[in-house]
């Protein structure tokens, strides 16, 4: 017992995802293809803290890069899989003006980005693939790959990939440096097991092994936090080279003037287990080859911004149609594309003679951006009919396929499509249109009613939260009077945790960019009006619920690293593109449950999608830049043929 005879507090329930699995017989089994996409977060600085956060090893080891190189102060140099900048940070302060770091973490990259202006220092950090760079043939003197970030893909020929981009964007006579594990020294120095202290709160259990085919070592982390129990049970596999290994590929590649340019020792604060960062090896190597034929002059892109009727009704609108509000939010729009000066936009909004138009500027337009998310001729249930009518045209366009706005325009179906991946989705009950009788409830309250069919909040309003069978009924009837007599209705229990938001910008898994995580602040509502982001918050700027300010969400690692995987599932498997929008909400034990998926979702200044990325650091004209060239990189890898033998 405590003092005052209290008895201790127990801990909070874990989240349903985090769960140890126990002992393992056999480590390698446990290992995802792309377990690299998840583990590098918070829980990464926080094992590995006394060496990659250490400012005196990062300084020792760009003493080394820097003896075995010799760029000038001018190099273009690019710190692939940089991780949080620690490389390219220092030799930031170092006077090196033209340093840039990619990685694959959206976490340590926006680590990265953060310190950067803290430091007031000018670097450019990007997300990507190490294996399909977006950089063009011939930019940089130097790339480094630092910090044994090399050998984490699943089979020899992705690390192939990623030596064969480093080669297509160093300049002719460029050099690579790579920093990698001594594999042949760990085969047999590894340690099976160990455990250590991280700080007073947390410590970490780990095992080690050697895959079946003795190429890769395998390594499992069970992170402990002395209260809280297990904070992560994860495994992962990198490819063991040696000097001569590495070497042979660099050569196979096609590389040249490879040399070994010595072993690399770390020595850590803490005296723990360094694991694969004990004893590395430093190879260099040139790129001799012809410079990249010089580039046609680049034209000015034409766009075809595709939007709704404002000549027409609009059912989904509390005035029925077009506002001076709608009239603003397009205006910003314009102004927002203007400011892209390699483009050329011509705009469509009329339907009756859409198909026409479209078809007189085939050929004098690159792509469709299709905003038209109110639908053909303004009808919500045709969004679907816009991009139908762009494939049949043979028209590239932006954002989702008609098979995936028609998915996602089903609630019950896309919380079907979630569950049966794993994802957690709220208890819910599915009305048919024919059940006109009473409604025997099937959830416990409180419960919130839901238009099946849809979007933009329609039919969702403070009354759609109901505590008892009486105002049940009545919010029913609501839902049927708006939305439509011989439509469905979803009726799900009512989550009263965090009401989460996440954007992606991009295209899983080759170049995407996840938003920041905001949450809807209800601070300023009256108390007794349920906490819901429904169709007054959107459209009625004299309610109550216009006081709703969205910021970015306070989560836990884990919670943000689990929301942002199973987005990026979702994003794959409904088949969206380029840009889309997720919307959570937290039970009470703190699991985000899954709301919708937006394909296509609301593009204008103001809304949940700008606001996410202006607390990235994208200012709205940013945004649709970035959108857009999601949509010229889907495009282009589309149209490329693969050479015969690839």
């Amino acid at each position: 017992m405590a003092k005052n005879n209290r008895p201790l507090a127990s801990p909070p329930p874990k989240p349903d995802w985090l769960q140890s699995i126990g002992p393992v017989k056999n480590l390698e089994s446990y290992v995802r293809a792309d377990w690299w996409r998840q583990i590098f977060n918070a829980n990464y600085l926080r094992t590995d803290g006394d060496v990659v956060e250490d400012a005196g090893i990062t300084r020792a080891e760009v003493d080394e890069f820097l003896k075995l190189l010799e760029p000038d102060k001018a190099s273009a140099i690019l710190d692939l899989c940089c991780g949080q900048g620690r490389h390219t940070l220092e030799l930031a302060r170092r006077g090196y003006e033209n340093v840039y770091g990619l990685d694959r973490s959206h976490y340590l990259v926006t680590r990265a980005r953060a310190t950067a202006r803290k430091e007031g220092q000018h670097i450019t950090f990007r997300e990507g693939d190490a294996r399909k760079l977006h950089f063009a043939p011939d930019t940089f003197d130097y790339v480094f790959m630092a910090g044994n970030s090399f050998g984490y893909f699943e089979s020899v020929q992705d690390d192939v990939h990623v030596l064969g981009e480093i080669q297509r964007v160093l300049k002719p006579f460029g050099k690579i440096l790579i920093d990698i594990a001594d594999g042949e020294y760990l085969r047999e120095h590894y340690e099976p097991r160990s455990w250590e202290w991280i700080d007073r709160n947390y410590f970490v259990c780990r095992e080690r092994s050697l895959s079946a085919d003795r190429e890769r070592l395998v390594s499992r982390e069970v992170i402990c936090h002395v209260r809280n129990g297990v904070v992560a049970d994860q495994f992962y596999a990198e490819r063991l080279y040696s000097a001569e290994s590495i070497c042979e590929m660099l050569k196979r590649v096609g590389y040249a003037e490879i040399a070994v340019g010595g072993d690399l020792f770390t020595d850590s604060q803490r005296k723990q287990d360094l694991g694969m960062m004990a004893k590395r090896i430093l190879v260099t190597a040139a790129v001799r080859k012809e410079p990249a034929p010089a580039r046609k002059p680049s034209y000015t892109k034409t766009v075809a911004v595709l939007l709704g009727d404002h000549r027409k009704q609009d059912k989904v609108k509390p005035s029925g149609g077009f506002d001076e509000d709608d009239f603003h939010t397009i205006d910003e729009l314009k102004r927002g594309l203007m400011k892209l000066k390699d483009y050329h936009f011509i705009y469509f909004d009329r339907h009756d003679t859409l198909v026409a138009d479209l078809q007189k500027n085939k050929q004098k337009v690159n792509y469709v951006l299709n905003l038209c998310d109110e639908g053909f001729n303004n009808f919500a249930t045709q969004e679907l009919h816009v991009p139908a009518l762009l494939d049949l045209l043979e028209i590239p366009y932006s954002g989702g396929a008609p098979q995936c706005l028609a998915y996602c325009y089903d609630k019950s179906l896309v919380r079907g499509i979630a569950a049966e991946m794993d994802i957690p989705v709220p208890k819910a009950f599915f009305i048919k249109p024919e059940d006109t009788s009473f409604i025997e409830l099937l959830i416990p309250f409180p419960v919130i009613v839901k238009p099946n069919f849809g979007d933009s909040s329609l039919g969702i309003t403070q009354n759609s939260v109901c505590y008892d069978i009486r105002a049940l009924e009545k919010a029913l009837l609501a839902v049927r009077e708006t939305a439509g007599y011989d439509k469905p209705v979803l009726v799900e229990e009512f989550l009263t945790g965090k009401d989460l938001t996440l954007g992606i910008i991009g295209n899983p898994p080759e170049s995407y960019s996840t938003l920041q995580i905001i949450e809807e602040d209800y601070g300023e509502l009256p108390e007794d009006l349920p906490k819901i982001c429904g169709y007054e918050a959107k459209w009625d700027p004299g309610s109550p619920y216009a006081c709703i300010r969205s910021v970015p969400a306070e989560l836990p690692e884990e919670a943000a690293r689990f929301l942002e995987a199973s987005c990026l599932k979702l994003f794959e498997r409904l088949g969206c593109r380029d840009y889309a929008r997720f919307d959570w909400r937290l039970d009470q034990k703190g699991t985000p449950r899954l709301l919708e998926v937006n394909p296509n979702p609301g593009w204008c200044w103001d809304g949940h999608l700008a606001k996410m990325a202006k607390y990235s650091g994208l200012e709205y004209d940013r945004m649709l830049e970035s959108i857009l060239k999601a949509v010229e990189e889907r495009i282009a890898r589309a149209q490329t043929v693969e050479p015969a033998g690839s």
